[in-house]
């Protein structure tokens, strides 16, 4: 729980570490590493991602990779094959031609003189993905992982499919891929940077039309998730994550069922040392206890550790963002939260009641109920939390609770089953856990979402019976909250939950006759049950900033036409690398539509702008991405344009149709 001693070594930079793999391609690394590694050596922390070590990660970059390689480390820094300073063609997220690929730079990592031959490799979010891929790969000299913010289940739990329901984050995070894959190399780096450059652009994969050609969990998502078999995970895993990020569920899985050691804070998206909400920890200073016992044989305690802390968040007032969330670290020294208490609450027509009573309850929202949910998983730290429920309460079937006479601590995944029919054959529910201040401001706790054609699991896919009761239950997603005292609990329940998900084909009405919440609590925390230094990290990134950064968020209502726009726009403004002078700059523009009556009239459009430069050269890219659907259809067009200059060199379009099976 302290600091670990550690003398400081002094280190060197390698901008460029080629790694030229088994078929000629060569991979770019940078690589942080003491001067006098080959006379000690030391083990390498890998992380391994397409985002562009150039100008894509280096803010975070320089606040971590060279703290560890002051303490013993090697950090390696590698871009993905078809991905900024590296050669070749990137074919889809996880491909087995990544893996593969992966599997040969640990391998050529471990051999190099300069090293132990001990890899540990560190991530979060697609770099979190493949550290658990790896291991269940086990290249040899893999011993350790630092996932954060991934998953064990690339079906169920990423953001391309939740509860068998399409996320709209599968068209958003493909624009972004279709924006982040256009951009060139470095010509600093790699003369020949225009013909990779025209290269990637011509075979560059639009992956919103692969992913949709599997609406179910076929063997397309097996391939990468490591659920399909826990046993595999031979290296020692610590598992972190964040109640503001979309993956909320593999830190207690991978505790339970890997044997891994778990941290789940009040973060979005981001790394726990400079991530927000606050309060921020020392993940640097926990890294390396567990970086020095699996990869140094350092006794650092870390085996001691808890094997799940959480953080439990206070109950406050909604809000599209927070710097900070009150609350306390709780710890479960064996297990997560699966061995916690359950406490039965019934849906009855009077509210949600610890005893059953009737339930004859019909549902039939409009198609813009949904617009308070914020994004799917907050990163960019603009507005992207789920706001005040009220709007989307009058649009749900809510039950609530009287006030509640105590606080409840609410840790783990909350169940929700219910009895219903249906007037259509495919439709979808949303259920959301909701804390009912006492003036009716509501905060959305957690949630959850379910095709119901997936009822029977996401492999199997079966329509409902028009009018026919049907049971199902449904998992809303992990949290640790406490309810406070007099503040009410809702179960909210609606038929439609755009933009996050898309609709279903026809508006559907549902009736529900029976339904019961499942809520696992944990005896009251007093106080801290766990304490971590305070964060540290390295001197920031030195930039000049030539364009401020800016995030807007709004909703827009046609008078004329009825529909409802979401509209994002996140400039991630303009900067200029102060040491070689690379210029990025990148602007982001979402809009989501959809009239309250119409589900088919749902469509989604993203316009991407990827701008590099140095001196007097100049080049960007600009992506187009769209996506309707009508009853048996999607429909897909993307558009590509390469500039140098005032000059578009470089043109593609795309268009797809992608016949609709459960969705």
């Amino acid at each position: 729980m302290n600091d670990m001693p550690n003398t400081l070594r002094e280190i060197e930079e390698l901008p460029d570490l080629g790694i030229t793999l088994s078929d000629g391609c060569r991979l770019s690394a940078r690589v942080w590493r003491p001067v006098d590694a080959l006379d000690q050596p030391v083990p390498v922390i890998l992380e391994y991602l397409p985002y562009r070590k150039r100008d894509g990660t280096t803010a975070r970059d320089a606040l971590t990779h060279p703290w560890f390689a002051k303490r013993g480390y090697a950090c390696v820094r590698v871009d993905m094959r078809g991905n900024g300073d590296s050669e070749g063609l990137m074919e889809d997220e996880y491909a087995p031609q990544e893996q593969a690929d992966a599997v040969e730079v640990i391998n050529w990592l471990a051999a190099q003189p300069w090293t132990n031959g001990r890899v540990g490799m560190m991530g979060i979010s697609w770099g979190g993905f493949n550290g658990l891929q790896l291991a269940y790969l086990q290249p040899e000299p893999l011993k350790a992982v630092i996932t954060l913010c991934s998953t064990v289940d690339r079906f169920a739990d990423d953001i391309h499919y939740k509860g068998g329901c399409l996320l709209n984050e599968n068209l958003g995070w493909g624009a972004t891929m279709w924006a982040y894959s256009s951009r060139a190399p470095d010509p600093e780096l790699r003369e020949d940077w225009r013909d990779l450059w025209l290269s990637r652009l011509d075979n560059e994969p639009f992956l919103p039309s692969i992913w949709l050609r599997h609406q179910t969990r076929d063997a397309y998502w097996q391939h990468g998730s490591v659920c399909e078999d826990f046993s595999k995970l031979k290296a020692k895993i610590l598992a972190v994550g964040g109640w503001g990020d979309a993956y909320k569920n593999a830190v207690p899985q991978l505790v339970e069922k890997a044997g891994a050691k778990g941290i789940v804070g009040p973060w979005v998206h981001k790394y726990p040392h400079f991530a927000a909400p606050e309060p921020r920890i020392g993940f640097l200073q926990e890294a390396l206890r567990w970086w020095d016992r699996w990869l140094k044989d350092i006794d650092t305690g870390v085996e001691d550790d808890p094997d799940y802390r959480a953080y439990l968040m206070d109950g406050v007032r909604p809000a599209t963002w927070y710097t900070e969330r009150p609350g306390r670290w709780i710890a479960e020294i064996q297990g997560a939260t699966s061995h916690l208490d359950q406490s039965t609450w019934h849906l009855t027509d009077e509210g949600l009641s610890d005893t059953p009573a009737p339930l004859s309850t019909p549902i039939n929202s409009p198609q813009t109920c949904g617009m308070a949910a914020g994004e799917y998983c907050a990163i960019w730290l603009g507005p992207e939390m789920p706001g005040d429920q009220r709007r989307d309460d009058a649009l749900s079937a809510c039950f609530d609770t009287g006030p509640v006479d105590g606080p409840m601590d609410i840790v783990g995944a909350p169940r929700v089953s219910l009895t219903l029919t249906s007037d259509q054959p495919q439709a979808q529910i949303a259920v959301r856990l909701c804390d009912v201040h006492p003036d009716g401001a509501s905060t959305r706790i957690t949630y959850g979402v379910l095709n119901l054609s997936h009822r029977d699991g996401p492999a199997d896919t079966t329509p409902l019976t028009v009018g026919a009761q049907t049971q199902v239950s449904l998992d809303l997603d992990h949290i640790a909250y406490r309810l406070p005292k007099g503040h009410r609990l809702r179960v909210a329940v609606s038929t439609a939950y755009w933009p996050l998900v898309w609709p279903s084909p026809a508006r559907t009405e549902l009736t529900l006759t029976d339904g019961t919440l499942s809520l696992p609590l944990r005896p009251l925390a007093d106080g801290d049950e766990y304490t971590f230094p305070d964060p540290d990290a390295e001197a920031p990134w030195q930039t000049r900033e030539l364009r401020p950064e800016s995030h807007v968020r709004r909703i827009e209502e046609d008078q004329v036409s009825g529909l409802v726009t979401l509209v994002i726009e996140d400039d991630f403004g303009k900067v200029e690398d102060c040491e070689h002078k690379l210029i990025n700059g990148t602007i982001a523009r979402e809009w989501w539509s959809i009239h309250p009556d119409d589900p088919l009239s749902a469509r989604g459009r993203c316009h991407w702008t990827e701008e590099q430069g140095r001196g007097d050269w100049a080049i960007r890219t600009e992506t187009y991405s769209e996506m309707w659907a009508d009853t048996e259809t999607f429909h897909l067009k993307a558009r590509l344009e390469a500039w140098e200059g005032d000059a578009l060199i470089y043109e593609r379009d795309l268009s797809d149709s992608i016949p609709r099976k459960t969705l």
